[in-house]
This record gives structure tokens, sequence and C-alpha cells, in this order.
């Protein structure tokens, strides 16, 4: 089965895997190349090269000697905290630090509230098995994966669209845990590390009812775990095949997100303005692009969170013991703000 990805290594030659493209060398020695390669199913291509430098640059990632100290430093740290887990792995402490750009104190911060939210929003990390009909439903009427390739600047895309403007879930939260779960798979596939996070949010079949089932509190509690309790590097969110109605939810939204925020919102009424941003050739083919089919892709992460369904059971229990934090444990208004309105989240 052949997948689209980027050659990360200038001047790479395989030119015996090629699929109905050369490849090509870029004029500026630009690292991104776009190639058809036999790839297995559900890959994320890593950066390298270049590539890998400049992100490397970008998070202020130091050497490795001190990297491990860093993970030992963490892993200290954790044992330390009555209330919390010990099973955080060593790749995932990585991914951490990456994604903090290897501030301690952050780092610190990220893991205190990856297993509060746990503990606090049980309607989105209890029963993660892809193979439950709720959750099942959710792939079935809706197209959510992130795509194998990345952008120039070696940014991950993930697109979100619905397929079906009559088949609405039954449950929105639903839609949230299963972005959650595919959050918790990158934190072990994503080996390497990316620059950061660029999401295309496709619009076209959004109506009213759609709407209407994101309550503010239910939406809320999806940013404060996103942005708090991951280590995401929001770079921009592409919203595509805009309406009037889009419009003004983004509209309503945005006053409540801090500055920097807004700015990485962008409305797209054509595809075209979205090539601006993010390569076409990287987009599934219903966008223009050569990554295949995007049920194709969605099937695919389907078979990956299959993969995780044990590890998923297991993190039932991994969460934040709130009888054993020091100092009390904290309430709901603490985390989420009890004032109906949406909390501003801070993007590092």
């Amino acid at each position: 089965m052949f997948k689209f990805i980027q050659n990360l290594v200038p001047n790479q030659k395989d030119e015996s895997r090629l699929e109905k493209s050369e490849l090509k060398k870029n004029k500026k020695k630009q690292v991104y190349v776009p190639v058809y390669l036999d790839l297995p199913e559900m890959t994320l291509i890593q950066p390298s090269g270049e590539m890998s430098a400049k992100i490397r640059e970008e998070l202020r990632e130091p050497d490795e000697a001190t990297i491990v100290k860093d993970i030992a430093i963490i892993r200290e740290w954790l044992e330390k905290q009555p209330h919390l887990p010990k099973d955080m792995d060593d790749g995932r402490l990585r991914t951490f630090l990456r994604g903090c750009k290897f501030s301690l104190e952050k780092v610190k911060q990220k893991l205190d509230m990856y297993y509060t939210m746990r503990n606090a929003v049980p309607e989105f990390f209890f029963n993660r098995n892809i193979e439950n009909r709720e959750l099942a439903e959710i792939m079935d009427i809706a197209d959510i994966p992130p795509l194998p390739g990345l952008t120039p600047k070696g940014c991950r895309v993930q697109v979100l669209r619905a397929v079906d403007k009559e088949n609405l879930p039954s449950n929105v939260s639903d839609g949230m845990k299963l972005a959650l779960m595919i959050g918790d798979v990158r934190l072990y596939e994503e080996k390497v590390g990316v620059a950061g996070d660029v999401y295309i949010l496709d619009a076209s079949i959004a109506t009213p009812t759609h709407f209407a089932k994101f309550t503010p509190a239910l939406v809320k509690k999806f940013l404060v775990c996103v942005q708090e309790a991951y280590p995401v590097k929001l770079k921009e969110v592409h919203v595509i095949n805009i309406s009037p109605l889009v419009d003004t939810i983004v509209s309503f939204v945005k006053p409540f997100l801090k500055e920097k925020i807004r700015e990485r919102i962008h409305l797209h009424s054509n595809i075209e303005d979205l090539y601006k941003y993010v390569p076409k050739e990287m987009l599934p083919a219903e966008y223009g692009g050569n990554a295949g089919p995007i049920k194709e892709l969605n099937e695919q992460w389907r078979n990956k969170l299959k993969e995780y369904t044990q590890w998923f059971k297991e993190q039932d229990n991994s969460k934040a013991n709130e009888s054993l934090r020091p100092g009390g444990a904290r309430a709901a208004d603490d985390l989420f703000g009890m004032d109906g309105t949406f909390r501003q989240l801070s993007i590092d």
C-alpha cells in the first residue's frame, strides 16, 4: 500500500520505490520533497537531517547527556509526589521535555495536570476501547486522522471533519475522548519530536445542531486537557469551507482566547487559501493531495488505536489520587472555573 511522505534527507535516492512521481531535487535545497513509498500501516514520518536539526534548535534541545539527566530529575520528582502515578516511561518523559522546551518546571506542571485531568474528567479518560460502540460510531461518522507527513517546518497536521450531516454522535464527549486517545498514542509514536501541531477543521457540513452539542463547560474541559495537560505546541488552526454560521461561532470563541492564540486561527472560504500554509501534496486526496483517501487514513488510525487496547485499559487507574495531594485536593473551580465562560489558556 503506497502512502505519501516527505523525503526529509536532501539528495536521498530511492528511485526503485517511487510511484507516480520521481524524486525531485529542490533548487533551494529545502528538505521537503514529496514521494510515494511503500510504508507500513499508520506511519508517522519523523523529521531527520536538516529539518530535525532546526527543530532541536527551536525547542532548545540540549545534548543527550543533559536530556538523560533531566529525565532522571523528573523521575525523582515524580517519586516524591504521593498523589501521582509512577508509570511514566522515559520515552513519554522525553516528549514532555520537548513540548515544554526543556523547562523542568513546566514539565512538572504538565505532568501533574496530565494525571489530574484523568481524575477530574473521567468522561474523557475512562473506558477507552476503540471497539466500544460509542467510539466506533465516532470513527464511522467523522474523519480525524493525523497525516503521515510533515510540513516544511516540521509540523504534524491533523484533519478533522464530519462526514454525515444527518448522523450526529450520541455524545460529543466521546469525540473529545477519541481525540485525546490519539494524543496519547502520539506521545509514544512521535519518537523524534515535531515542531508543532497544525489542525485543519473542515466545516463543510456544519449545522446549528452540530454546534448545539458543544456546551461551554464541555469545551472548557477539553481545552484545559489539551493545552495544560499535554505537551502540545499549537502552531496553526485552519477552518476551511466556512459559512456565516461558522464565522459566527469562531467570532464568539475568539474573545475568550489570548491574542496570540487568536492570531493562529485562520478562516478559509476555499481550499486554495489553505495551500498557502499547508502543502497541497501532503493532504488527503479529498483536498487535492497525494496522501490517499482520508477514510483510509482514518481506518489506519482505528487499527492503531486497537493496538493500544490493553494499554488504554491499564490507564483507567493511572490518575491522580487527590486524597494524597500535598496541600489538599484541587477543586473543580480551580481547574476549570465556575463562571460559565471559557478560561483563557496560554500556549507555549
